[in-house]
């Protein structure tokens, strides 16, 4: 299957004038912003068997709407969150901004992408495939990033070289008119997609360009080996001059000032200059994680006009996440426009200026961060609802007092009521509506309601936002079984924990011992709420695959101390690679009622057991044919970690009872900002323990600290700590392989890692 990306807009001649580049500036005109109305993007699913030959039909196709008549307006300097359920589009939305496919973003605009993930570590920039350089370093993948730059290099070393070619005079213009030539096909290209995209006379108008252009590139091929005395000397002092404007240019980028900034990119999301993870490793060394931060340094470090960044925090400990938050709010270039999608809501309250939400196939603006959005949308609907009920009281006794005119008419042939009655109801059916004007005053007609309308008032209904389908997450509220005797769920004393590592020094080896965690003491009641936080490296998932009964995975051993459970508890572990390791090929209610748990014989599974799982999937909010048809691998992520949630809380084989403590690492990662929301108010009310891992500070205020925040209704929050019958938790760091607890909460933690960048 092909995943195909649609798009089309209103084209002005704003868009035709900013069509044109300086292939080596790589600038087109003064202005920045991006202003396109009409903007459609859908994404075509085009699968099935080939066509056969001979065979009229092609192959099955769907399509998914993501778009539709959106205004895309984007402007110079703002930094903009793009906001919206998971599975709306709005991964798809940046890839189609960064690949230029919508009609009317200028050519020469510099679009740089990051996207949630690379399925190599192949090149965003200059390098095709990692087969190539599967030694290049850090530091070089990020400073190679920069395409203009390294454009400038090439011509410049190419241009050197044919200069200098003592046999060949003819080389130097040769390299002249190959770099017009190339200069020309990127023009040619853009001019076919306007010629195929314009209609009417402006379409007949981009034709004739477009052949004036295939003209001269057909001219400049044929001719590309044709020399003229008369005109190689002019094409010779050409060529020279090319190569001193390149020269200069190369000059204004120092190198010292390049590498003294890629290396500042790195040190912020926590890459060394001697311990590792170091900026001379090879990428093909650095786990998946780091790789990804490779490539958020090398999109910072480009130049850019617009910066398109897609959950930009996933892999990011605390003390990487503030520098990048520092770094877009106060460092970055104040001319380069800033989209980005991240599902922590205090980094994207903290950056975003403004708020662009994805919503029913539009794209409305907002000028305020993620949290002052849905605080005026939610004022703004309860406002309306109360106007709507009262004008909905007011119709009612209008209605009422039109019918007394009538019958008053009736009896007594009064013509004055009847003409009462007949203006009360002008009233109802013209001027019944929002009475309130755009300035907050008294409703003008003529500057309250411009254009054509049916009545004389807009209509307050349809003026009140409309909540989206409500996320759906229940979780249980209670472990599946009391136990029967009292006690601690998990207590560790006195742990230890090391890595062993052999690296080779000289011709022999040595075996390195790193101690990770060093006499850490924990225990775990069964209402505990625990909260671990640290620098990524410091020991938090080991310390977690430890309290689990993991600890031999990853090379390392406990050599003292001891960690006991509760011989009747059970334990629901959600890891960091949970969804990395799910069955691609199974469909999520294959996974949950796999035959080889209930016998091996697939007529061993009820229609009952069936109806449980479907039960339990639904409860995560997977439902339909998401959970019978659609195989794991075309799940979204955030699907996926629903699917990894459902597997914890009810674990096969026969889909066994809720555990009596729920291990979180990193659980947030995918999921949308709306569903971590539910997910924190579904944790909040359970009465098992919970001990979480997160970078997210929303997340561990919400879940540990109990602090509901301003995201949480008097409604919602009424009643919630008497339903989860527990104290505010506990969050500790892991700090230097000690557990300290931190009597501020994730706060301190916080406000030390920002005082530490301070100094």
């Amino acid at each position: 299957m092909t995943n195909i990306i649609l798009a089309s807009s209103q084209q002005t001649r704003f868009h035709i004038a900013n069509s044109t580049v300086s292939s080596l500036s790589g600038t087109s005109s003064s202005s920045q912003d991006l202003d396109i109305p009409g903007v459609s993007v859908s994404i075509s699913n085009s699968k099935g068997p080939e066509k056969k030959k001979g065979s009229k039909a092609p192959p099955a196709e769907t399509e998914k709407e993501i778009l539709s008549d959106a205004h895309l307006k984007l402007s110079s300097g703002v930094r903009y969150a793009l906001v919206g359920r998971n599975g709306v589009g709005k991964s798809t939305l940046l890839r189609a901004i960064g690949e230029k496919l919508i009609p009317g973003i200028p050519l020469g605009m510099r679009i740089v992408v990051l996207q949630q993930s690379y399925d190599k570590i192949d090149d965003i920039h200059t390098i095709d495939r990692i087969s190539e350089a599967e030694d290049i370093s850090v530091m070089d993948f990020v400073i190679s990033s920069d395409h203009q730059r390294m454009e400038a290099l090439r011509r410049q070393k190419q241009l050197q070289q044919a200069l200098e070619n003592t046999q060949d005079p003819t080389a130097a213009v040769q390299t002249l008119r190959q770099f017009k030539l190339e200069d020309d096909l990127r023009i040619l290209e853009e001019a076919k997609k306007t010629a195929n995209l314009r209609s009417g006379s402006r379409g007949m108008a981009a034709r004739k360009e477009l052949k004036v252009i295939e003209s001269r590139v057909e001219e400049k091929q044929s001719t590309l080996d044709v020399f003229d005395s008369q005109t190689l000397a002019h094409e010779m002092n050409e060529a020279i001059m090319m190569l001193t404007d390149i020269e200069n240019l190369l000059e204004e980028m120092s190198p010292s000032a390049i590498e003294t900034r890629a290396k500042r990119i790195l040190r912020g999301l926590g890459f060394k200059l001697k311990s590792s993870p170091t900026m001379t490793q090879s990428m093909s060394s650095l786990s998946g994680g780091w790789q990804m931060r490779v490539h958020l340094a090398s999109v910072l470090f480009r130049p850019s006009d617009i910066l398109l960044l897609d959950e930009p925090t996933n892999f990011l400990d605390l003390p990487s996440l503030l520098w990048l938050e520092s770094y877009l709010q106060n460092d970055h270039s104040p001319n380069t426009t800033v989209l980005f999608v991240s599902h922590d809501r205090t980094f994207t309250d903290s950056v975003a200026e403004e708020v662009l939400v994805l919503r029913d196939l539009k794209l409305e603006r907002f000028p305020g961060n993620l949290t002052a959005y849905e605080e005026t949308r939610s004022e703004r609907q309860r406002y309306l609802s109360k106007m709507a009920d009262a004008q909905s009281k007011q119709r009612s006794h209008i209605q009422e007092t039109i019918a007394g005119n009538i019958r008053q008419a009736k009896s007594t042939g009064d013509d004055k009521k009847l003409r009462q009655a007949a203006s009360r109801q002008k009233k109802l059916d013209d001027r019944m509506g929002l009475e309130v004007g755009l300035r907050g005053g008294r409703f003008k007609l003529n500057r309250d309601l411009a254009g054509y309308h049916l009545t004389s008032r807009e209509g307050i209904e349809g003026m009140i936002p409309k909540d989206e389908v409500a996320v759906k997450m229940v979780l249980p509220r209670e472990p599946g079984e009391e136990l029967r005797f009292p006690g601690p769920l998990i207590s560790v004393e006195g742990l230890r924990f090391v890595y062993r590592n052999a690296k080779t020094s000289g011709v022999g080896g040595k075996t390195v011992i790193k101690e990770t965690l060093n006499g850490i003491n924990l225990v775990i009641h069964p209402k505990s709420r625990v909260g671990i936080v640290g620098l990524n490296g410091a020991g938090k998932s080991t310390l977690i695959r430890c309290l689990v009964g993991r600890s031999n995975e990853g090379g390392g051993r406990v050599i003292a101390g001891t960690v006991k459970h509760h011989p009747a508890a059970r334990m629901g572990f959600f890891s960091q690679d949970a969804i990395e390791k799910l069955p691609l090929d199974k469909t999520a209610l294959q996974l949950m009622m796999d035959v080889d748990d209930w016998g091996g014989d697939p007529a061993s599974v009820s229609a009952s057991s069936q109806h449980e799982a479907r039960s339990i999937l639904a409860s995560v909010g997977l439902t339909s044919s998401t959970v019978s048809s659609v195989p794991i691998s075309r799940l979204s992520g955030g699907q996926k970690v629903r699917l990894t949630l459902a597997l914890m809380l009810y674990p096969p084989p026969k889909l066994g009872p809720v555990p009596h403590v729920l291990i979180l690492d990193e659980v947030t990662t995918h999921l949308d900002a709306d569903t971590v929301v539910l997910l924190a108010e579904e944790l909040k009310k359970f009465a098992g323990a919970l001990v979480v891992v997160s970078h997210d500070r929303w997340f561990v205020r919400n879940v540990v600290e109990l602090d509901g925040g301003d995201n949480v209704s008097a409604e919602d929050s009424e009643g919630s700590e008497d339903e989860v019958g527990t104290e505010p938790g506990v969050v500790y760091e892991i700090d230097q392989g000690k557990l300290v607890e931190l009597k501020g909460g994730i706060g301190d933690f916080e406000k030390r890692l920002r005082s530490k960048k301070a100094g």
